[in-house]
């Protein structure tokens, strides 16, 4: 079993920086990938970004490319989202999420086993 705690998540103005922080904790492996998705009000949760074990593979959604920064510190089991140039469409609920390597495409939602509960991040015009 493994357990994601989001937060950092709140109201931000249009322009503005947040960090969100996902602890994990559990059976968690050198082979984890850690993913960010996040999910609007009637809409599909969209892919945001990925890290692996060793930080040196990082993929980002194209709607965050430039702006947003995912970062590990497996000393403390968490990986960070800084997100800046925050726009209102980046509104969301900001979920964390633990994919295996092999497990399939760091895409889709399909591919993480384990989520944690979400953090809402609102921004505003």
């Amino acid at each position: 079993q493994v357990h994601l705690v989001e937060s950092g998540g709140g109201l931000v103005q249009a322009g503005g920086s947040l960090r969100l922080s996902c602890a994990a904790s559990g059976q968690t492996f050198s082979t984890d990938y850690l993913g960010w998705f996040r999910q609007a009000p009637g809409k599909e949760r969209e892919f945001v970004a990925t890290i692996n074990w060793n930080s040196n593979v990082i993929e980002y959604g194209n709607s965050v490319k430039g702006r947003f920064i995912i970062s590990r510190d497996n000393a403390k089991n968490t990986v960070y989202l800084q997100m800046n140039s925050l726009k209102p469409e980046d509104t969301a609920v900001y979920y964390c999420a633990r994919r295996l390597l092999g497990s399939g495409s760091e895409l889709y939602e399909t591919s993480y086993d384990y989520w944690g509960q979400g953090t809402q991040v609102t921004v505003s015009s």
